[in-house]
């Protein structure tokens, strides 16, 4: 059996089903490489920063997320992105849901994955856990609401992920049992520190260097993040690395005979 078999046999038995991702129209762009799908049946939570296990990615392979917005640095994020034909993942929350309910629906209308990252960014390890579940399902609905125009708790993209990577057990229970998807990381930019865009790019690419693979956070609010983008995408693309876009698996249709 060939190693690409292998590779596409393991994803398959993981409950994760790879695709290839839509061609760039445009030649000489890093695209998308292929597509993942999780669900949280097989893949409750990933990100090894947080979890003992991460995504099923190649030598070289990464996966781009984004927390905290939508914010006013966000369209410059999404130009970068749509400049190199990538699809990325953005953790949103709540709050800059509702207040920017036209960029959400840019983001989505690109084809990039959209999670939730509760209603306000609160720590959820430090509130009661009525008021944690609460946090939760407010940043669902919200999103749910822009998106869909339908209030509701139950998630198109099934995807969280905890602010300051802050959990509980208890909390992390319960998400699976809603077949939610929790993301963590395998490393990030560390672009809440205050920094240039140059010293944010040679840091995240010596991380990239050492870790080779993996599932990358950075912050679409911080400007500087959206300065150094357009340079590490091309990065990645001039060393040879290719970016995975992870989506919601989707349910699987009943058969009847």
């Amino acid at each position: 059996m060939t190693a690409s078999r292998v590779i596409v046999l393991a994803a398959l038995l993981a409950g994760m089903t790879p695709a290839k991702a839509a061609d760039c129209p445009r030649d000489g762009t890093l695209g998308t490489a292929r597509v993942l799908s999780v669900d949280a049946a097989s893949t409750p939570r990933v990100g090894l920063k947080s979890f003992p296990d991460t995504l099923p990615l190649e030598d070289k392979e990464v996966v781009l997320t984004f927390d905290d917005g939508p914010a006013q640095t966000t369209p410059q994020v999404l130009a970068a992105l749509a400049h190199e034909c990538v699809q990325a993942t953005f953790f949103m929350v709540g709050t800059g849901v509702t207040a920017l309910p036209t960029l959400v629906r840019r983001v989505a209308a690109a084809g990039h994955s959209i999670g939730t990252h509760t209603w306000s960014h609160k720590n959820l390890k430090n509130l009661p856990p009525e008021q944690a579940a609460e946090e939760i399902d407010r940043g669902i609905t919200a999103l749910e609401t822009v998106l869909h125009g339908k209030a509701s708790t139950v998630p198109t993209t099934p995807f969280f992920r905890f602010p300051y990577f802050d959990s509980t057990p208890a909390l992390l229970e319960r998400l699976q049992a809603r077949g939610i998807v929790v993301f963590g990381a395998d490393f990030w930019a560390s672009d809440w520190n205050r920094m240039t865009p140059q010293e944010q790019l040679a840091l995240i690419t010596e991380r990239l260097e050492a870790n080779r693979k993996g599932i990358i956070l950075f912050h679409d609010p911080r400007a500087q993040t959206a300065a150094m983008l357009p340079d590490f995408l091309r990065y990645l693309r001039e060393n040879h690395y290719r970016v995975v876009h992870v989506v919601a698996k989707a349910p699987e249709a009943n058969v009847t005979h």
